[in-house]
């Protein structure tokens, strides 16, 4: 386990048998023998946790607590002391330290308070890495509206948001579910707190258990540490189930408990893990037919789909398109220069997008990259923008669908070197679906 502490105790002997003991453990340790050079080297380099004696030369704990909140250090402390008065406990705890230990103490307890305070700051730092996330997506992840079936549709998300009930966002794959979910996020009562996503569908069955409960050191092999999940990282926040109906039926009973409980149990663990959360869930499967299959849960479906949002195929909001190109070009660093000419746009228009919002985005993107002029012209767009057919129309010069669609799916293959995972997320599908339709055209590399 790689812990950075610092240890700032003046007794020399307790200083050297904790070094000793807790470097034993595995522990990365760093001495100070009084306050003010603790404070130094809190400045030079990141800890995670400080153990914290209180009555230290030059410099006190508290003082030393003081400062280290007025200069923001992320560090987790542990106040060691032998003569701690209840004034000075609650003093310490308000300026922020984790817990305290009276000495002497059991070093076992010692260990155990390390980890737990460890993982508050992960726990933290997760946190804020997310809120970051969230902040730089803000912009380049608005939903662009101009059609009235997309401004009826975010009427209908403010309304969803006020509620704390689980939602069901409905939709074809690259419509913008994901981004209906953060607006619905955004505008509830949980906007300060996190917004976790995971898609179910893009995680290997053996592993989204894991990815989403979490698991304790030794659960497994190669389980070398304990693993917060994303339940417990989106606590007092939303979760996101992306593709939930591609979800193990095994999962579905668990995630069933989690909504019914508000518990779950880490892999490995025994204890019972309280969390409040918000579950959106989005799916592009009929998730009733779903159950007529047995492959989705009836129970499950009913505390999933509490509300219900349907997103329509951008093919239906033609007029979105020109607003989202617009958009597209505005957030792609470098190329704001850039237009599309009449002829482009006219194609663009008059494409069926198959892959939804996600699809264009990526053509957009390409066209920018990979056009010589400030004018995007047709023979800077991909070839088979031209051939698609709308649906119920038929092939360019007599081609069969299924013959088009397989041009289409190599196409965009090229176009992403090769990728199988960012070729299916620009389709829009699913990537066994990508999979298994390259088996049937022959193509194994």
């Amino acid at each position: 386990m790689d812990i950075k502490i610092l240890i700032a105790e003046d007794e020399k002997n307790l200083r050297k048998v904790l070094v000793n003991e807790l470097s034993t453990e595995g522990y990365d340790i760093v001495e100070a023998d009084d306050g003010k050079k603790a404070l130094e080297i809190l400045q030079k380099d990141d800890y995670d946790v400080v153990l914290l004696d209180m009555n230290m030369p030059v410099l006190d704990g508290i003082e030393v607590l003081k400062r280290m909140r007025a200069l923001e250090i992320p560090t987790e402390v542990i106040i060691l002391t032998g003569n701690m008065t209840l004034t000075t406990a609650v003093e310490a705890m308000k300026l922020g330290a984790y817990d305290y230990l009276t000495k002497p103490f059991n070093l076992n307890e010692l260990s155990l308070v390390i980890e737990k305070a460890y993982e508050k700051k992960k726990l933290r730092r997760e946190n804020l890495l997310l809120k970051t996330q969230i902040r730089r997506q803000s912009e380049n992840s608005r939903v662009v509206v101009k059609s009235q079936m997309m401004l009826e549709l975010m009427e209908t998300v403010k309304k969803v948001a006020v509620s704390d009930f689980p939602v069901l966002i409905i939709g074809e794959s690259g419509s913008g579910k994901e981004l209906i979910a953060r607006s619905i996020y955004k505008e509830s009562a949980r906007a300060d707190g996190p917004f976790v996503a995971i898609n179910c569908g893009a995680i290997p069955d053996n592993m989204i258990e894991s990815e989403l409960f979490g698991y304790e050191k030794g659960a497994f092999t190669g389980a070398h540490a304990r693993k917060l999940g994303l339940l417990e990282i989106a606590n007092n926040g939303t979760l996101f189930l992306d593709e939930i109906g591609d979800m193990p039926l095994v999962l579905q009973v668990k995630l069933l408990r989690v909504i019914e409980t508000g518990s779950f149990f880490r892999l490995g663990s025994t204890r019972d893990l309280k969390v409040d959360i918000r579950i959106v869930s989005a799916t592009n499967k009929n998730l009733k037919a779903e159950i007529e299959k047995g492959t989705f849960r009836q129970d499950l479906f009913y505390r999933v789909a509490a509300l219900t949002v349907q997103v329509p195929p951008l093919r239906e909001r033609a007029e979105d398109i020109q607003l989202l190109i617009d958009h597209f070009t505005n957030i792609t660093p470098g190329f704001r220069a850039k237009r599309f000419s009449r002829k482009a746009l006219k194609i663009l228009n008059e494409y069926s997008w198959p892959g939804n919002v996600r699809e264009l985005q990526h053509v957009v993107h390409r066209a920018l990259l990979l056009s010589k002029a400030d004018v995007i012209e047709p023979d800077d767009l991909p070839a088979d923008l031209n051939r698609t057919p709308q649906p119920g129309q038929s092939g360019a010069g007599g081609k069969r669908l299924d013959e088009l669609e397989k041009e289409h799916i190599l196409a965009v293959l090229r176009d992403a070197g090769g990728q199988r995972g960012r070729a299916a997320e620009i389709l829009g599908i699913d990537p066994k679906t990508l999979y298994r339709k390259l088996q049937a055209y022959g193509i194994r590399e």
